[in-house]
């Protein structure tokens, strides 16, 4: 950036911007960055090249901190988290997949980015990309059939996002867990995909 071009009145907001950004790249864990090229490929592979790589990466991330022999206290494995019964699932999806490797980095990544595509088809077409992803990431966290429960518990033809969300506990999901299924697309998609946009794409 050449700090002589900007007017004095907006240096202290040029400077300020600056720093913000560099924070921002300061937060991607070092762990991170061995993983960057190997989701870059995946990404495109199973999403062509305007695929939101940012999102992806926000997502492993919230998901494992990029550990790739991640457990959590109910037994999801991988850097994508997945439970042993996703993992048979999501073998049957794509060849790639077939030999069930959710402690392999390269596995799990392309698991995510399939199951991630998976769900986003599944989501309502009239809804903006973003709106989207915001409905698959909910699935992923908490089920594709709570969320299409909750849409018809609306009522409405062509319920929007926030209706949904509205409805979150309204139908067979426990009102409990609407504040993790909730937070989860807004942490991925609102705090942290900002720190991965140099990434790639994002929504």
């Amino acid at each position: 950036m050449r700090w002589s071009r900007i007017p004095a009145w907006g240096w202290l907001a040029a400077a300020a911007l600056a720093v913000a950004s560099s924070c921002s790249q300061a937060q991607v864990p070092q762990a991170a960055q061995q993983y960057r090229a190997l989701l870059v490929r995946t990404a495109h592979a199973a999403w062509g090249l305007d695929a939101p790589v940012a999102v992806f990466a926000a997502q492993v991330h919230q998901e494992s901190a990029w550990r790739p022999d991640a457990v959590s206290h109910v037994g999801a494995q991988g850097l994508a988290q997945f439970m042993p019964a996703t993992t048979r699932w999501i073998a049957t999806q794509s060849p790639e997949l077939a030999a069930q490797q959710p402690f392999s980095p390269a596995w799990a990544l392309r698991a995510l980015v399939t199951y991630d595509r998976w769900l986003y088809d599944r989501t309502p077409a009239y809804y903006q990309p973003r709106d989207r992803m915001w409905v698959a990431l909910r699935a992923y966290n908490g089920g594709l059939g709570h969320w299409q429960r909750e849409a018809a518990s609306t009522g409405l033809a062509q319920p929007t996002r926030s209706q949904v969300d509205a409805a979150c506990g309204k139908a067979r999901r426990a009102a409990v867990h609407c504040t993790e299924n909730l937070g989860y697309p807004r942490r991925i998609l609102v705090v942290i995909q900002p720190r991965y946009l140099q990434w790639g794409p994002g929504l």
